[in-house]
C-alpha cells in the first residue's frame, strides 16, 4: 500500500493507519513478545512497573488522571492485573483486559478515555456505555468509577 501524508494534520498514513496507530500496534507486538518471555509469576509485578512507566511518560494533565485511576483500580478491583495494552495502562482478569486508560495525548484527541472491554460485567439491558471521556476527576467521578470497577469484576 502507498504511504500518504495527511495535509490537514501533517501525519503520515501507512496502508490506512496513521503514525500513532501504527506505533500503538508496534507497542502491542512488543508487549506480546515480553509476555511470552516472562513467566506467569512475574506478570503482575512487571505489569505494574510497565504501567507506572507509561503513566510517567504522559503530559501532566493526563498523568494526574492516570495516577488516580491506577489507585482506584488497586483499591476497588485488586484482582485485576496491571499491564500495558497497545501502549496504554490497562487492567486484566484471567488474561483478558477489563479496562484501560487512553491518554488524550496517545491519539491527539480532545479528551482522555476510560474504556471497558467486553470482559467487564457492565451489562445493563440492551445498551450501556463502554467508554467514558475524562477531562479531570472530581470526587463524584471517582465514586462513580469505583462503582463501575467493582461491577466490572463482579
Amino acid at each position: 500500500m502507498k504511504d500518504t501524508e495527511n495535509s490537514g494534520t501533517g501525519t503520515k498514513t501507512y496502508g490506512g493507519f496513521e503514525d500513532d496507530e501504527r506505533a500503538a500496534m508496534q507497542e502491542r507486538a512488543q508487549e506480546l513478545k515480553k509476555a511470552a518471555r516472562r513467566g506467569p509469576g512475574g506478570a503482575k509485578a512487571d505489569g505494574e512497573i510497565e504501567v507506572l512507566a507509561k503513566i510517567a511518560e504522559m503530559p501532566e494533565s493526563d498523568r494526574l488522571i492516570a495516577e488516580r485511576l491506577h489507585a482506584l483500580v488497586k483499591a476497588n478491583a485488586p484482582e485485576l492485573t496491571p499491564k500495558t495494552w497497545y501502549g496504554m495502562p490497562a487492567y486484566a482478569k484471567d488474561g483478558k483486559v477489563v479496562c484501560f486508560f487512553q491518554s488524550s495525548h496517545k491519539f491527539k484527541t480532545r479528551y482522555s478515555t476510560l474504556g471497558f472491554n467486553d470482559s467487564a460485567n457492565l451489562d445493563d439491558g440492551t445498551m450501556w456505555p463502554a467508554a467514558y471521556a475524562l477531562t479531570e476527576l472530581t470526587a463524584a467521578d471517582e465514586a462513580r468509577i469505583s462503582a463501575l470497577l467493582k461491577k466490572a469484576v463482579s
